[in-house]
């Protein structure tokens, strides 16, 4: 999902500043509600592991051009589902800036069209998590039917915004309308995977003890 450099360029760059500022906008206040609710050491670690696995999706599992950006297997969801929307939200653009600085100094530029990709789709999906999983069923219970629909929710929001950006800054000749379509097809693929490995996960996580280093809500259901 990063936007590959040209894309977008001159003063339309300044519309990416301002979605990236909403986006860490809304990120400052889930944090500060979080911060009222939970453990701040558990909250702490569950970001540092979470920006950790980040970088290690972008850096070192398969990713390859496609049209006007790249696939990934960010596995969005799984993060969320094991360590909540914060450490989730701080981490996809942690992991991001740290993958860019050190690895990927070309990317720098586009790193707020690139966070706002990555965090938009994450707040959208929590809502709609909020309607798919029951408020009495822990995520270690969850079903493919029910990972499937986070999944496509989150990575189609993905999908989305790199055609957007893409629309935005290249318009819409026959061109970038081929590198856009071609990024979909092949970015859809993630989201028939993503669910299967997130049930994996989830099925391993049953059979462990709760820890703090996850979010409560993967062994707990909740009342609200």
């Amino acid at each position: 999902m990063h936007i590959e450099p040209g894309v977008v360029e001159g003063a339309k760059m300044l519309l990416s500043y301002g979605t990236a500022a909403a986006a860490v906008g809304v990120t400052l206040q889930t944090t500060l509600t979080a911060l009222r609710e939970n453990n701040l050491l558990s909250l702490v670690s569950r970001t540092v592991l979470a920006t950790l696995a980040v970088f290690l999706f972008f850096e070192v599992f398969w990713h390859h051009p496609v049209g006007v950006s790249e696939v990934h297997l960010i596995l969005g969801t799984t993060l969320y589902l094991l360590f909540g929307l914060v450490p989730t939200a701080i981490g996809l653009a942690g992991g991001l800036f740290i993958q860019g600085f050190f690895f990927a100094p070309a990317d720098l530029p586009q790193y707020a069209m690139n966070t706002t990709t990555l965090l938009a789709p994450l707040f959208v999906m929590h809502l709609l998590a909020k309607k798919i999983i029951p408020a009495n069923t822990a995520y270690v219970d969850l079903t493919y039917a029910q990972t499937f629909k986070l999944s496509a929710a989150y990575q189609g929001g993905i999908i989305t915004w790199v055609a957007f950006w893409a629309f935005y800054g290249q318009g819409f000749g026959a061109e970038n309308l081929a590198n856009v379509t071609s990024f979909a097809i092949a970015y859809s693929g993630v989201v028939l995977v993503e669910p299967l490995i997130d049930l994996a996960i989830l099925y391993t996580a049953k059979s462990l003890r709760h820890s703090a280093v996850f979010e409560k809500r993967l062994y707990e259901a909740c009342a609200a």
